[in-house]
């Protein structure tokens, strides 16, 4: 019956797993009290849920080695159009012993946080009348870990197979401009579109402007018509790194600045076909693993007073993204003896 040398019975582990993913653990413990009147502590509710997440975790790890091995199984169905992986990371502040050695944003100064690499898959079969892409509804599902980019590789790799990624029509790869996805793009996902976040790439054309018309609204808005409207957005980016690398300026950090865009807008400019990717009804952004970053990670993860191991993060991440992709009830009827 899975009760013995246990703190609790099945359902009430099952219903502490569920909050703990949800909300802080003392807020999990009031909800149970509230709604099925148990008097459980909060320690409880936290060790129970990590010990499910770790469970859910350790399950993933035996899938991913099978993945590495290429022993896994092919998913049959229909034809997917076209099938999205986007990743991205965010960081989340840990306890003073999972941060020792590793240095802070701030020079000089220790890190505080662990960076959680996230990822999404998504599908879709359809745009808008104007041409917009449309995500089908409901096809979001996410995996992620505190871990190295190459264990990540691995593990998003996974959930593109297991969503169909050998029977996608068309493969898109979707993020920002960190190195760590474009390395991870080409071995995982061969032969997928890249396309490198165009908001993002905006943002770079900002910075610039910013730094080298500062306190000149006016300017700034005039810089940014010419590089960002008539350049960037269409696409011409050999055009517009042959601008920036016309600029000339006797400081030498805004010179280092303007010569570190220009290198990144180089790099990703076969990522940056932006007209190219909308005339096939394409996606450009990535907001839907930026707002996976806020709902699945920050909004748990991330609240005023927290501070995680790495092992207790992981768990509850796997626990959490298990549940927002609606297999949990799968896991815990399958799960196994403890």
């Amino acid at each position: 019956m899975d009760i013995a040398n246990k703190e609790a019975s099945p359902g009430v582990r099952r219903m502490q797993a569920v909050v703990g993913q949800e909300v802080p653990f003392d807020h999990g413990r009031r909800q149970l009290k509230l709604l099925a009147d148990l008097e459980i502590t909060t320690k409880a509710v936290e060790r129970t849920a990590e010990a499910i997440g770790g469970s859910i975790a350790a399950q993933q790890q035996v899938e991913i080695q099978r993945a590495v091995q290429l022993d896994l199984p092919i998913v049959v169905g229909e034809p997917i159009p076209i099938l999205y992986v986007q990743m991205d990371g965010t960081g989340i502040p840990v306890v003073k012993k999972e941060t020792l050695g590793r240095k802070g944003k701030t020079e000089g100064q220790p890190a505080h946080t662990r960076e959680v690499k996230l990822g999404c898959v998504f599908t879709q079969t359809g745009w808008d009348e104007e041409g917009y892409a449309v995500r089908d509804l409901d096809s979001t599902t996410y995996t992620g870990a505190i871990e190295t980019a190459e264990e990540f590789g691995k593990r998003i790799y996974l959930e593109a197979w297991n969503r169909g990624w050998s029977r996608a029509e068309k493969k898109v790869v979707i993020g920002d401009g960190a190195e760590w996805i474009w390395n991870l793009a080409e071995p995982y996902f061969p032969g997928a579109i890249q396309i490198v976040d165009l908001y993002h790439a905006r943002q770079h054309l900002w910075e610039l402007a910013r730094l080298l018309h500062p306190n000149d609204h006016v300017t700034q808005e005039a810089w940014i018509k010419f590089h960002q409207r008539r350049l960037l957005d269409k696409g011409k980016i050999e055009k517009l790194t042959a601008a920036l690398r016309a600029i000339r300026t006797s400081n030498p950090e805004l010179a280092a600045k303007v010569r570190i865009e220009t290198d990144y807008f180089e790099r990703n400019a076969k990522r940056m076909r932006y007209p190219t990717f909308r005339r096939q009804h394409l996606f450009v952004g990535s907001g839907v693993i930026e707002a996976g970053c806020k709902t699945v990670i920050g909004s748990r993860l991330k609240q005023s007073g927290m501070f995680w191991t790495v092992r207790g993060a992981n768990a509850i991440i796997a626990l959490r993204c298990c549940h927002l992709n609606g297999r949990f009830e799968d896991y815990w009827a399958s799960r196994p003896a403890a």
